[in-house]
Formats: C-alpha cells, sequence, structure tokens
C-alpha cells in the first residue's frame, strides 16, 4: 500500500491522497481579476489526480501584489471573476480547492517575470509599497512606507474580508501566505522588521501579526474547512529568522488551532544563503512536525514518485508540495500512481487513455 496515496486530513478537511498542488503565480489576472487563464490552468490541474489544488497567491488589496498581473480578491468584481473559474472547475472536477491569501508588502510593485521582476515606479505602472519598515527588499527598489498600527488593523480587515469572499466561492481551505520574503514574512524576521511598538522587537511581537491575521481569518473561515499557514523556516542569512524561531511560531499556531503549516525557505533577502537540492526544505517540514506535532507539508525539488513516497512513509511530512513539477508534468499523479501501484481519480473522459502495463490505477 502507498503511503502517498493513503488519504490524510487538514483539520476537518479530509484529502484523498498526499499530494498537495502547491501555489504557483500566473501573473495572468486583469486588474486582480482571473481570466480565461485561469480556467484553463486551474481545469488542467483539476484532473491531475492530486488530493488538493491551492490557488496561487491571491491579493488582498491592490497594493498587496507582487505585480499589476497578480490575482485578487478585495471587492465584489474580484470575486465574480474568480466564482466564474471556480463555477467551470467544479463543474467537472471533485478535487478539493484552497486558495492562499497574501501581500508582498516591499516585494511588491515589479514586473511578471517574464519581464525580468525589475522593480515598477509609479510612473512605471507600479505603485508605493508598504512594509514593516521602511526598509527596501533591494538597493535598487525605493524605500517602502512602513505601517502604521492603524493600517496594521485594516490590513488584518483585509485578509478576513478575502476569507470570508473564499468562502463565498466554495473555497475548501485558505492558506495565508507568510513565506518567501512577502508582508508577513518581512514581519516575522529581524532583518526586515525594525519596529520599537508591539509589532517588532522580541520574538513575540514579531510574531503577532501572523498569530493575529491567523485567529481573525480561522474566525470567519467556517469550522469545517481548514486554514494553515505557508512559512520560509529560514531566511538563509545570519541574524535573520531561522528554524528555531520557526519552530516557536509553528507551537503558537498550533495552539491557536492552525490545521497545517506548509514549509518552504528564503525570499526575504537577495543576500541569501540557500542551495536548492532534492529534499533540501525537507528536514524543515520533519523539525517542526517532530516537535511541534502538527500537519506539515513538504516542499523542495520533489520530482520523483519514490522520492516523494519516502518522505510521507518514513514520517518526514504528512503531505507533500508540488509547484514546478507538475507544471512540467500536469499528470504527475497519475504517473505515480502507477510506478508505486497505487490508484488515483481521473474523469472518465480519460480513462481509455490507461497503458495496458499499468490497467487499474484508475478509480471507476
Amino acid at each position: 500500500m502507498s503511503k502517498l496515496f493513503s488519504p490524510v486530513s487538514l483539520g476537518k478537511l479530509d484529502l484523498p491522497n498526499r499530494i498537495i498542488i502547491a501555489p504557483m503565480c500566473q501573473y495572468s489576472a486583469e486588474d486582480g481579476k482571473a481570466t480565461a487563464w485561469h480556467t484553463m490552468h486551474l481545469g488542467s490541474l483539476s484532473h491531475s489526480g492530486a488530493g488538493l489544488l491551492i490557488l496561487e497567491a491571491t491579493a488582498v488589496s491592490p497594493e498587496g501584489r507582487i505585480s499589476p498581473r497578480d490575482l485578487g480578491l478585495w471587492n465584489d468584481a474580484t470575486e465574480q471573476a474568480l466564482a466564474n473559474v471556480i463555477h467551470s472547475v467544479k463543474t467537472y472536477s471533485a478535487m478539493p480547492l484552497g486558495i492562499q491569501l497574501a501581500h508582498a508588502g516591499r516585494k511588491a510593485s515589479t514586473a511578471v517575470p517574464w519581464h525580468s521582476r525589475v522593480f515598477l515606479r509609479p510612473d512605471e505602472g507600479g505603485w508605493q509599497t508598504v512594509a514593516p519598515s521602511a526598509l527596501p527588499y533591494a538597493a535598487s527598489d525605493d524605500a517602502p512606507l512602513a505601517l502604521s498600527e492603524q493600517q496594521i488593523h485594516t490590513l488584518i480587515s483585509s485578509f478576513v474580508e478575502a476569507a470570508k469572499r473564499a468562502d463565498r466561492l466554495g473555497f475548501d481551505l485558505v492558506e495565508i501566505h507568510a513565506a518567501h520574503g512577502y508582508l508577513l514574512h518581512q514581519f516575522l524576521s529581524p532583518l526586515a522588521n525594525q519596529r520599537t511598538d508591539s509589532y517588532g522587537g522580541s520574538l513575540a511581537n514579531r510574531m503577532r501579526l501572523v498569530m493575529e491575521i491567523f485567529r481573525a481569518v480561522r474566525e470567519v473561515f467556517p469550522a469545517h474547512k481548514a486554514v494553515g499557514v505557508r512559512i520560509s523556516a529560514t531566511d538563509g542569512v545570519d541574524g535573520g529568522w531561522d528554524l528555531e524561531q520557526s519552530v516557536e511560531l509553528s507551537r503558537a499556531l498550533h495552539e491557536s488551532g492552525c490545521d497545517f503549516i506548509h514549509v518552504s525557505s528564503g525570499g526575504l533577502s537577495p543576500l541569501q544563503q540557500i542551495n536548492p537540492a532534492p529534499n533540501y526544505q525537507v528536514p524543515y517540514a520533519q523539525r517542526i512536525k517532530q516537535e511541534v506535532g502538527i500537519t506539515t507539508i513538504a516542499v523542495g525539488l520533489i520530482t520523483e514518485p519514490e522520492q516523494a513516497e519516502a518522505i510521507v512513509a518514513t514520517g518526514e511530512a504528512d503531505a507533500i508540495g508540488l509547484a514546478r513539477a507538475i507544471l512540467f508534468d500536469p499528470r504527475w499523479p497519475w504517473h505515480a500512481a502507477a510506478r508505486l501501484g497505487a490508484q488515483v481519480s481521473a474523469p472518465p473522459q480519460y480513462w481509455r487513455s490507461e497503458p495496458h502495463h499499468v490497467r487499474g490505477i484508475f478509480k471507476q
């Protein structure tokens, strides 16, 4: 029996297997509104056989977008555009759907990746960025504005309103984005957060915003649905956010009812020293799982079925997240089921594609 293809629960959300499609920005929205690209992209992935599909980082406010082409969920227009996409996907797929709610902070206002992701100033289509402190991500960027406490309270409300919209749209899960150097990660790291008020200084103060947003979202998102947090376990820079602090944050979130931690790394500083290799982030998830007991999703150049099977079979993590690997091979779970002797769900329109040497992989 394959452990990778055994059920797992994120809180009260039951998944048929432990393959998670991690959020992947598509930079294809128009003024925050989902487009036909999202219908095509998500429609394809919804037939992959994965246990869960989490939509890309979705901005809770216009200034929270990474680029002008980012997906958003901050008003009725962005909600309706996404509703059209989700309706189409759910009409033909029973795969559980999650959404990652995010704010880019000082890493906002950039061009899309295929245009070099350069910082955009207001006269170039960008906007004034915000952060915990007036410290730019790169020396060539304009300095962000340090958020006031009133603006922080408004930010929390933005996450709450987006979570309510996500519930109306039928999402089964919300993932709060506190990783990859974006705004909530910026509050966590002493490299980006040099505040002297209750949101800066001590570890408890730097964790405060993430905890407040989690509790506020958990309060409005139905109890039978899941709420978790994506973190970068380390900045990869001396004196920055590290694994020890990640364990403490995970413990506090677990005690507050967090359903899962999705464990990544890096993104806060261009000075980071992180060397990607197969499974390079899995030990972070393993440490958090062992010390805290919270359900963990591991990522980090996981590309092979046997590799993924070993991670969950040995208890290093409860589930694995695929991003670039499933963009490259949108039927990765089908192929994994064939190699691991397991079964996977697929729409009946595709059953005839089953190769003769692996008859029986599709659940019918």
